[in-house]
């Protein structure tokens, strides 16, 4: 197998899913029509909602959705082979995926911008609504806690990444400013607000600036042997958590803060607008060098490894340092884990939670839904190919398999794509130098400005649910730091791999077509018992884990019982569809 013809299929894959059969679905059946005064203009308020460029929108909506899932979730997937990761990331997504992101703009847009909460009272059932939120806001705070972990402790802790990110965030609000306030074409925005940014990442490369960060802000400890030899070490603040993972975490959460208390056209929209023309570059840039490069997939990098997805028993793990086997954990069976663990590269339901209450609310017309909905999420298809090939041969092929599973090993999950994006990148010139840093500052702004996004769902779900019971919910601020004291709890305590499984059970099962509620189901029941046997049969285990693993188990079972009654109700509600029966309040 070649890289190029994976890129073909997935190519082929866009042409016939957005070209074809997307525009034949929403001719037949969504029916788009102009004439109908979108909630963007009926209800704009400049906060949630506001009329936005379709073009501003489509960043926007494919840096909202794609996040860290169709990055990491193809690369851990590897584990089970490559073919199988491939194939549910292109059917996933050509029969599942685009449809219900864009059916969510559009039940968003035609029910007046409502949350799903306010949808599911009057379509299903009270009791369904008081569920649905608390489901969410768990679901939520999984994300925050697998993408925290990710952003805080391996990418933000890098001295080369933070200036880049922060800087990029700066010319974000510029970009707002210039656009809503100043009013000024949005080509001329673009391009200034772009190059800014690049210059930004390119500073960050410095070795001053790197050394600053290192040495200042990480606490550097540089220890030389008698052979001259030295290691870098850092303090553990509490736990197994270090001084840079422990600071960094906690920026991550005050640029979060900011992010869900201002107005979507200060901060989320223009930073995410900014965001989106720093991947797509990115995924342009490595797609030309996978093209200029056209490599052979590695001979021993297996289509297939086994149905466990057991490293191991795939590739000689006497190469890599034992203590850091535990690491190599099999996730469980092909069916049903890898189907959550590729999680947004194909489906996701985080995805309707951004198209019904965030770009539902900023639509200018209803022919513009397919566009910035379906399109995005083809988009993301492809950059969950691309993602995979990073793995496959990014890495596999300068390091071999056995190079890979060293690297997850040594939890460089999102490592692993900055380090294959940037041998893509060299082959057109751009050199590692800068290419290892940019693909790091791509996969931090890949999370962070989702992660903003999530705190702001949870404190609008948390309003919502407990508000009326508890007023001071329906304070912006209170209802902020609450989500993220939570989130800091499991970002602190748990354990990546399984809170990533337990993410993407729970982002499935939000977009729970029939095959995904069973498939999803399972998984969670299967990573709690997971969880749960790690803490009772692992003798010494760090107590920040044990606290997590706990924590982690015991949302699963919440999860899957929330998902069973809300089916239940589901179910009744058609029934009473059938016969006319209204809904009891």
């Amino acid at each position: 197998m070649n890289a190029i013809v994976v890129l073909l299929i997935g190519g082929v894959a866009i042409a016939l899913g957005y070209g074809w059969y997307a525009k034949t679905i929403n001719r037949s059946v969504i029916q788009p029509d102009d004439k109908k005064a979108t909630p963007a203009k009926m209800y704009m308020d400049g906060v949630d909602f506001t009329p936005a460029n379709r073009n501003v929108l489509f960043g926007y909506q494919f840096k909202s959705i794609a996040a860290l899932g169709p990055i990491t979730g193809p690369i851990v997937a590897v584990q089970w082979g490559w073919l199988p990761a491939l194939l549910w990331i292109i059917l996933g997504t050509f029969f599942i995926g685009w449809v219900q992101d864009y059916s969510s703009i559009m039940l968003g847009v035609r029910e007046e911008g409502q949350t799903f909460g306010a949808l599911s009272y009057r379509f299903i059932s009270p009791r369904a609504r008081s569920i649905l939120l608390t489901f969410i806001y768990f679901y939520l705070l999984l994300i925050m806690a697998a993408f925290g972990k990710i952003v805080g402790y391996d990418l933000m802790t890098n001295p080369a990444v933070p200036l880049g990110v922060l800087l990029v965030i700066g010319v974000g609000l510029l970009a707002g400013q210039m656009t809503y306030k100043w009013k000024m074409d949005i080509i001329l925005v673009s391009v200034l607000t772009v190059v800014l940014a690049f210059v930004g990442i390119w500073l960050s490369t410095l070795t001053p600036v790197k050394g600053f960060f290192n040495n200042v802000i990480n606490g550097a400890i540089v220890t030389t042997a008698a052979d001259g030899t030295s290691t870098t070490t850092y303090a553990t603040v509490f736990g197994s958590v270090t001084q840079p993972q422990f600071i960094w975490s906690l920026v991550v959460l005050v640029i979060c803060y900011f992010g869900a208390v201002l107005p979507i056209w200060r901060w989320a929209q223009p930073i995410n607008y900014v965001a989106f023309w720093i991947v797509f570059l990115g995924i342009l840039a490595g797609t030309i060098g996978l093209l200029v490069w056209h490599p052979a997939f590695p001979t021993d990098f297996p289509a297939f490894t086994n149905w466990g997805g057991n490293l191991c028993a795939a590739a000689d793990c006497s190469k890599v340092d034992p203590k850091l086997l535990p690491n190599l954990l099999a996730l469980g069976p092909l069916w049903p884990i890898l189907f959550v663990t590729i999680a947004c590269g194909a489906i996701s339901g985080w995805h309707s939670l951004v198209s019904s209450s965030g770009t539902a609310r900023q639509l200018e017309k209803e022919s513009d839904g397919l566009y910035v909905g379906g399109g995005a999420m083809f988009l993301e298809m492809f950059l969950a190919v691309l993602s995979l090939l990073t793995a496959v041969v990014g890495v596999g092929v300068t390091k071999g398999f056995v190079g890979y599973v060293n690297m997850i090993a040594q939890a460089k999950n999102a490592g692993v794509f900055a380090v294959g994006l940037s041998e893509m990148m060299a082959k057109i010139g751009i050199p590692t130098s800068f290419g290892l840093p940019y693909g790091s500052v791509f996969l931090t702004l890949m999370g962070l400005t989702i992660m903003y996004l999530v705190v702001r769902f949870m404190r609008v779900a948390s309003a919502e649910f407990m508000g009326d019971r508890v007023p001071l919910f329906k304070n912006t601020t209170f209802g902020t730091i609450i989500a993220l004291l939570l989130s800091a709890l499991l970002i602190y305590t748990g354990f990546w791999a399984r809170i990533w499984v337990l993410f993407g059970a729970a982002n499935q099962l939000m977009a729970s077509f029939i095959f995904m509620f069973v498939t999803t189901v399972a998984a969670l029941l299967m990573t709690a018992y997971n969880v749960f046997k790690q803490v009772l049969t692992t003798p010494n285990l760090p107590i920040d884990k044990v606290i997590g693993n706990w924590l982690a188990g015991l949302i699963a079972i919440y999860l899957v019982i929330a998902a069973l009654i809300l089916a239940w109700d589901a179910f009744k509600a058609f029934q009473r569809l059938r016969v006319g029966e209204p809904v009891k309040a």
